[in-house]
């Protein structure tokens, strides 16, 4: 609706996890590249946690688009509040294993075999789970089992655990000690300091064509940073709104009343400080940095 009015090629804020717009902050660089390190060197458990809105599926994004240019076979499961049939039901499915009855059994031994072929032809397989802080113990109990396999060379399937920081005080619970003492490689995501706020802002913009990113004020831009406790998914729902009011008011900057407004409707907490002057003419803003895009 706004693109024409901004000159925009695409809408930058968008709440799908799109890897071409990915910021690749030092900590997402960071996960990025232990989920990749941990799947190529057979690793076998890999946790990625995070917040709610942090970017755990866009980093899974990222992993997926990496392990198809690589030609790795994975199955992925956003779903996790499923039972062990299901799991396997699942897992079957996305491998395409042949199997009469989608049953543990049949399933076991036909991705059993599935790995050794892969294993014996130098690569490997990757399961991914998203919102894994919501598997039952039966479920998280069986991805552990698969965890078992194995070769002299490494683990014969990789696994991706994927979920909010309910996941990390699971796996402290003593039940899991198990699973907790497989895992070899950690990443957790926490949200923005002000600067990278900043830029992840003004470079999804620049993504999307806007050359001129003085929209956002400097001292707006710290206080979306306030307001959104810098958490990627509420700052994208943010901008967005504010980009949409401003065109309905054509307004080509935002300003202070705009924001109040937007965070009203919004329903936004956060925590209130002394109020801050913001120029509403305020329009001058260094260039954004190169935009980086995902594996």
């Amino acid at each position: 609706m706004y693109k024409a009015f901004f000159g925009l090629s695409e809408y930058p804020f968008n709440l799908s996890p799109d890897p071409s717009f990915l910021y690749r902050s030092k900590q997402h660089e960071e996960a990025l590249a232990n989920l990749i390190y941990g799947v190529q060197s057979r690793k076998g458990f890999i946790v990625l946690s995070g917040e709610v809105g942090t970017g755990k599926t866009t980093m899974l994004e990222c992993l997926r688009d990496f392990l198809s240019a690589q030609q790795i076979t994975f199955t992925y499961l956003f779903n996790s509040q499923i039972t062990v049939e299901q799991f396997y039901e699942m897992v079957a499915y996305d491998l395409s294993l042949q199997v009469a009855k989608a049953t543990k059994t049949e399933v076991l031994f036909a991705l059993n075999q599935l790995l050794l072929e892969r294993a014996a032809a130098g690569g490997t397989t990757v399961l991914i789970v998203d919102e894994a802080h919501n598997l039952d113990w039966t479920v998280l109990e069986e991805i552990r089992m698969l965890g078992n396999l194995e070769n002299r060379k490494g683990k014969l399937l990789q696994i991706v655990l994927a979920g909010q920081p309910e996941l990390d005080r699971k796996l402290d619970a003593p039940e899991y000690r198990q699973l907790k003492q497989r895992i070899a490689l950690r990443c957790v995501l926490r949200p923005f300091q002000l600067s990278d706020c900043t830029e992840y802002i003004l470079s999804r913009l620049h993504r999307a064509g806007m050359s001129d990113t003085s929209v956002f004020p400097p001292d707006l831009l710290e206080e979306i940073h306030v307001r959104t406790q810098g958490i990627p998914r509420v700052v994208n729902a943010l901008c967005d709104n504010l980009l949409l009011t401003s065109f309905a008011l054509e307004a080509k900057v935002v300003t202070g009343e705009i924001l109040e407004e937007v965070c009203e409707d919004m329903r936004l907490d956060w925590q209130r400080s002394e109020p801050k002057r913001m120029d509403p003419r305020a329009s001058q803003l260094r260039e954004p940095a190169p935009m980086q895009t995902g594996s």
